[in-house]
């Protein structure tokens, strides 16, 4: 009977042990923000189901990888791209504000420097699209507005405002 009993106490034991273990894990996993995962492959096929059809029918694939390459290029050099990719947390300590229409116009230049015989307003859908991928893996963060202070750290204000 004392063995049962003590079978008994162990099991309860080892139970209370592995439900507190996984409660606490279970707590800290939930306090900590997803990470947002960028895969270029799954990036060309989000931006090219969700253009327009005018620029799905302009547009190759390869064009559209070219275009998000120098996109991310830009985004690498604002300071949003850490350097090591795997398993590297941002250092982001300042606000960086990204608007359509600067990394619009960046694309243009970078796509007439590479050559790349892309319409303008083409470039302008895979930027809006771009943008909405981020958003749709959880890369993005507030809208400039409302950031403290409601201004770009630059101390323009944020467009649209």
């Amino acid at each position: 009977m004392l063995v049962i009993v003590l079978l008994v106490l162990a099991a309860l034991a080892v139970f209370a042990i592995a439900a507190a273990a996984i409660g606490r894990e279970s707590r800290r996993l939930d306090a900590l923000n997803p990470r947002a995962v960028y895969v270029l492959e799954e990036a060309v096929e989000y931006v090219a189901d969700h253009l327009p059809p005018e620029s799905q029918a302009r547009l190759t694939h390869e064009e559209v990888e070219r275009l998000l390459v120098l996109h991310m290029r830009q985004l690498r050099e604002k300071g949003l791209q850490p350097p090591v990719a795997v398993d590297h947390v941002q250092d982001i300590t300042d606000p960086v504000v990204i608007d359509e229409t600067s990394a619009a116009g960046y694309l243009i230049g970078q796509a007439e420097a590479e050559g790349l015989q892309v319409e303008d307003v083409d470039v302008v859908h895979v930027v809006d699209a771009h943008l909405a991928y981020f958003d749709a893996i959880g890369a993005v963060g507030p809208p400039a507005a409302e950031l403290p202070g409601g201004a770009a750290p630059n101390g323009h204000e944020p467009p649209g405002v």
